[in-house]
């Protein structure tokens, strides 16, 4: 049973996002545990009235979305958006993310980049020094699994990070397929010491559809804290 603490640390900071939404805006609706809550706010206020136009980042989003009265799109639809909030698995002082542990990160990572803001929203916990202590997710095609595999690895050790890789299974013990039939290595490295590297490697493998790395993307996060709720806006980049 999850910690109550920590769900209403997640309602926190999903309720201090609505204040980036203006009417007539076009959101990009994340997928995961802290990301639901932004849904289901959101959902009131359009009850009472907001206008706006969700773009669903996975199926589960979806289908939270239409049941709660949300009017969605696509990106064919919509094919730039104002903002996406969506949840974080990890963030480091950079505002680098891990994400994908919903499994959803190629949906989210393009609906992400179609938008001219990116908000995450995270409990405290997802606060590091550096990446690594969540597990990387790699979104890999079913075909040539065992070479692709192995290509991870050795992308990894080049770029510094090292650990075990795991095919993520579901609940069954059957091989968990993603919104777009692909499966996901769960990568244990850690530390990641260099993630810009590692991000270029892994996604110059044939057989890698994408990875939980999302690099330059996120605007702001926005945390709790001893003080209290707190917006961290990303680092100016140095000359």
């Amino acid at each position: 049973m999850a910690d109550q603490s920590d769900e209403s640390s997640k309602r926190r900071v999903a309720a201090r996002a609505l204040a980036f939404v203006e009417d007539g805006m076009t959101l990009g609706l994340g997928t995961g545990s802290t990301a639901k809550y932004f849904v289901e706010l959101l959902a009131e206020r359009v009850r009472d009235g907001l206008d706006v136009v969700g773009v669903p980042t996975s199926e589960r989003t979806r289908a939270q979305a239409e049941s709660l009265g949300i009017r969605l799109a696509t990106l064919d639809d919509i094919p730039e958006l104002d903002l996406t909030v969506d949840g974080a698995d990890a963030f480091d002082p950079a505002l680098r993310l891990v994400k994908g542990g919903g499994g959803a990160l190629l949906r989210e990572k393009i609906v992400a980049s179609a938008s001219a803001r990116m908000i995450v929203i995270a409990d405290a916990s997802k606060r590091v020094a550096q990446l690594g202590r969540f597990p990387l997710p790699v979104e890999v095609n079913v075909f040539g699994l065992a070479s692709t595999t192995r290509k991870v690895e050795r992308a990894a050790a080049e770029a510094g990070a090292h650990g075990p890789l795991a095919l993520r299974r579901g609940p069954g013990g059957e091989p968990f397929v993603t919104d777009g039939g692909h499966l996901i290595l769960d990568c244990r490295f850690d530390p990641i010491p260099d993630p810009e590297t590692l991000a270029s490697l892994l996604v110059a493998i044939p057989g890698v559809v994408e990875h939980g790395l999302f690099i330059g993307l996120a605007s702001a996060v926005i945390t709790d804290g001893a003080a209290g709720i707190e917006v961290v806006e990303r680092p100016a980049p140095t000359s």
